[in-house]
């Protein structure tokens, strides 16, 4: 009898724990353990917490006993020991511009351009440079954990195919210039490029067209309003560069009496989402428009730093809240994708130039890397931020590196300590592209081995 009671007694637990079980809801994807970064409204983190990962988007964010009781799956991903953060967004660059990176340094922005930068792209940009230059930089920016990116360049509808086969995010300008450009040699042209370009891509999970006109100085005003009616006209955002030098202030001061601001403002560039990079020369009266205007600001400090344009007033953009992201500009003038020293250095410039350690805390850098980037694309609704509805866009960051122990504060290692070489694991829209440090959707080697090629022939190209 004794007997029968135990095997009655755990049939019936068997029984009760396959019914709890098949209860579960089954997702895609479940990340458990790990300290959950959420970067929501509250800034929650949660220790040892979790995400259940379904259609690509985020269906419950919680701690690991709760998450684990709700769902199941047949994909498990171990956090332990690591962060669970949203992915970087990087909000300014110029992606095929990889395969440039040290062609030119230590030069001047106007110098570095007209001499070096133009005349190498004349010779070499082409869909074949540019489709291998986006895959380098795609794969540079998957491995250090960014999973979206603002990109203004030409032949944009090559790096469209080759963003989406990646699967990465991206908002992509097809760049407009008043002088005849690699893909296409007058502006009418690039117009009907940049048009059939947006409505291509528009309705894209992971792409986002936009229309790029340069900037203020190469672009004349005629030509300025015609790219900001036609962006609007197709519902998509205008992406440029904005007081981004002296020389460009000069530039439009002496052509139009006023600052760039101040002229774009006047033309009506602004109506309509808009993506201004740099934005370095601008006093408070201007930062009140860009707010007014819900413009978003692209941060490229490195860059900024390196052909010393400027050092733009973040802290005060900040505390009136604008919408201000972080980005590397191209690796011609960084010269690397990476979103985790543009952390540090965002924190720490602001710091030395305000002459005050508490401008830019470790929290504040980190938070333009992610939902504050998101908010400078206009895409805050669907990424930036671990919150259910949102796509799912995961990085996993391992914490036990020499560099980042003892750890106290998540956002103080996260922003002063980590590096873009302890990323583990990348999701974006729900997908793997990268586990245990391997890409999953990219070549490594066979992208190195195209990108050496390509070297050759730029170097002779420039000794003709």
């Amino acid at each position: 009898m004794k007997t029968s009671r135990i095997i009655i007694a755990l049939f019936a637990l068997t029984l009760l724990f396959q019914t709890a079980y098949s209860q579960k809801q089954n997702v895609d994807l479940l990340i458990l353990g790990g300290t959950v970064v959420t970067m929501d409204g509250s800034r929650r983190v949660i220790d040892n917490g979790a995400l259940a990962i379904e259609g690509g988007k985020i269906v419950a964010v919680g701690e690991s006993a709760d998450i684990a009781k709700r769902f199941k799956s047949t994909q498990t991903i171990s956090a332990n020991g690591k962060a669970v953060i949203p992915g970087l967004i990087n909000t300014h660059t110029h992606v095929p511009m990889s395969l440039f990176r040290g062609i030119a340094d230590d030069l001047d922005l106007n110098e570095w351009l007209t001499k070096y930068i133009f005349p190498a792209e004349a010779k070499n940009v082409n869909e074949n440079l540019v489709r291998v230059g986006t895959r380098l930089g795609l794969a540079e920016m998957i491995a250090g954990g960014t999973t979206t990116f603002c990109d203004m360049y030409y032949f944009e509808d090559v790096i469209a195919q080759e963003t989406e086969k990646a699967g990465v995010r991206g908002v992509l300008g097809e760049t407009l210039i008043d002088f005849p450009a690699p893909d296409n040699k007058t502006f009418d042209d690039a117009m009907v490029y940049a048009e059939a370009f947006a409505k291509k891509w528009k309705g894209n999970p992971l792409i986002v067209p936009a229309i790029a006109p340069h900037a203020p100085y190469t672009v004349s005003e005629e030509h300025l309003k015609m790219t900001r009616a036609l962006a609007n006209r197709l519902g998509v955002p205008l992406v440029i560069h904005l007081a981004e030098a002296q020389s460009e202030v000069d530039f439009v001061r002496e052509n139009k009496d006023m600052t760039p601001v101040e002229y774009v403002r006047k033309i009506g560039l602004l109506d309509g989402k808009t993506i201004a990079a740099h934005v370095i020369w601008v006093n408070s009266a201007e930062i009140n428009v860009l707010k007014d205007k819900g413009v978003g600001i692209a941060h490229n400090p490195q860059s900024n730093m390196k052909l010393a344009a400027g050092v733009a007033p973040i802290p005060e953009m900040l505390k009136m809240g604008l919408r201000v992201g972080l980005g590397t500009d191209g690796a011609a003038s960084n010269n690397d994708l990476d979103l985790w020293e543009e952390m540090d250095t965002a924190a720490k410039l602001h710091k030395i130039y305000a002459k005050d350690p508490k401008v830019v805390s470790a929290e504040e850098a980190f938070a333009m890397a992610t939902i504050g980037g998101a908010r400078a694309l206009h895409i805050e609704e669907i990424t930036g931020s671990l919150e259910v509805g949102k796509m799912a866009d995961v990085v996993i960051v391992s914490l036990d590196s020499l560099h980042q122990t003892p750890l106290y504060n998540i956002y103080s290692n996260l922003v002063y300590a980590t590096k873009a070489s302890d990323v583990d694991t990348v999701i974006i829209n729900g997908r793997l592209v990268m586990r245990g440090r391997r890409l999953l959707t990219l070549n490594e080697d066979a992208i190195k081995k195209d990108a050496i090629a390509l070297r050759n022939k730029i170097i002779d190209s420039l000794n003709n």
